[in-house]
């Protein structure tokens, strides 16, 4: 039986959650974070997404991603950060199979409440994983990006509602 097909809506924003297999660690040094950020950076300019914010845990992320007219982007989008992450994990470790568990989960943000709601969900979940005291400490969401002014941070988008560069929304 095939799947259901996913509903992505052309210029709304989708939470995107992925999840490591068997809840596996996919993150466990700095440069692996580094990289999935390097990636994710460089791939929503090639499928034309948006990319309003994000957190990268041990063993899954949070993605808060807008596909542009083309639909087709945002799939496009994640099928090659899971490559890249999984051939990199592999290649690392000296393994194969996969390290991403089933299809990622994602859901249409209808509203600009429910985005600045969605926003404050990925970017304090560090914080609510008692990672850190407050979501500036933690190095790999969006969070510090948005409310300082980082040199490179100018690949992050900023819907309107969400307001400017340096505004705290929570």
């Amino acid at each position: 039986m095939p799947r259901m097909g996913r509903i992505v809506l052309p210029n709304y924003p989708h939470h995107v959650v992925q999840r490591g297999h068997n809840r596996q660690v996919v993150f466990a040094a700095e440069q692996d974070y580094q990289r999935y950020i390097s990636d994710l950076r460089e791939l929503k300019d090639v499928f034309g997404v948006k990319v309003y914010a994000y957190c990268l845990m041990t063993n899954h992320v949070h993605l808060l991603l807008a596909p542009g007219e083309a639909v087709a982007g945002l799939g496009q989008l994640m099928k090659a950060l899971a490559a890249r992450a999984t051939r990199y994990r592999n290649r690392l470790e000296g393994r194969t199979g996969t390290l991403w568990e089933s299809r990622y989960k994602s859901s249409v943000v209808e509203s600009d409440a429910y985005l600045l709601a969605c926003c404050r969900y990925i970017e304090l979940n560090p914080v609510r994983a008692h990672m850190v005291a407050e979501a500036v400490d933690y190095p790999w969401s969006s969070h510090r990006m948005r409310v300082t002014d980082q040199a490179d941070s100018d690949w992050l988008d900023i819907d309107p509602c969400l307001g400017k560069r340096g505004q705290i929304y929570f």
